[in-house]
C-alpha cells in the first residue's frame, strides 16, 4: 500500500493521504509493509492548529520526529515544545496531545508501534470537517472503541485557549 511498485522506495509525494481539522496524514508504512512491527506516518499541521485533543491509547507508543516547524505537545501534566530534529516518545497508557504553535506550518513523521493504528486516521477523516460539515461523534466514538482509544473531548477548549489554537471543528 505505501511504496511504490518495487517496495523499495517511497517519494516524496507518495503514499495515500487524508486531511481533516487542520492535520494531515500521509501514509508511508503499514502494517503489510513492516510484518506487524509498525506504521509510519508524516502529519502536516496547519498553523495555531490543535492537532489532537488529550487522549490515550491502550496498545500502541507513538514515536514524533518533528522534520519542520514547531510542535507543542502535552504529556501527563508536562507541556514542552519540539523543533526539527527533535524526538518526542508518547507511550500507550499516557495521555497527550499536540498542536502546532507557530504561524508557519508544522510537519512531523510518527511512528506507530505496533502497526495497525495507521488505519484509525482513514476511517474518521471522513467523520470530521473539512469532510462533513459537522462531526460525527456517535461514529468516531465507535472507531475509537475499536481501537482501544480514549480522547478527552473536554480538554479541547483549554488546550485551544491556553495555546492561542484553532480547533478546527468547521
Amino acid at each position: 500500500m505505501t511504496a511504490t511498485q518495487s517496495n523499495q522506495k517511497l517519494g516524496p509525494t507518495d503514499g495515500e493521504s487524508v486531511y481533516f481539522q487542520g492535520l494531515g496524514v500521509r501514509f508511508m508504512v503499514d502494517a503489510d509493509t513492516s510484518d506487524g512491527g509498525f506504521s509510519l506516518v508524516e502529519h502536516p499541521i496547519d498553523p495555531r492548529t490543535l492537532a489532537a485533543p488529550l487522549h490515550r491509547h491502550a496498545n500502541e507508543d507513538e514515536y514524533s520526529y518533528v522534520l519542520e516547524g514547531r510542535v507543542g505537545v502535552q504529556l501527563g501534566d508536562e507541556v514542552l515544545e519540539a523543533g526539527p530534529g527533535d524526538l518526542i516518545f508518547k507511550p500507550r497508557g499516557q495521555w497527550h496531545a499536540f498542536w502546532n504553535p507557530g504561524d508557519e506550518p508544522a510537519r512531523l513523521l510518527e511512528f506507530i508501534s505496533p502497526a495497525g493504528f495507521d488505519r484509525y486516521f482513514a476511517e474518521i477523516a471522513p467523520l470530521l470537517p473539512p469532510n462533513r460539515e459537522e462531526p460525527d461523534f456517535e461514529a468516531l466514538g465507535a472507531v475509537m472503541a475499536r481501537y482501544e482509544l480514549e480522547m478527552d473531548f473536554d480538554s479541547i477548549e483549554r488546550l485551544v485557549t491556553e495555546h492561542g489554537l484553532d480547533a478546527g471543528l468547521g
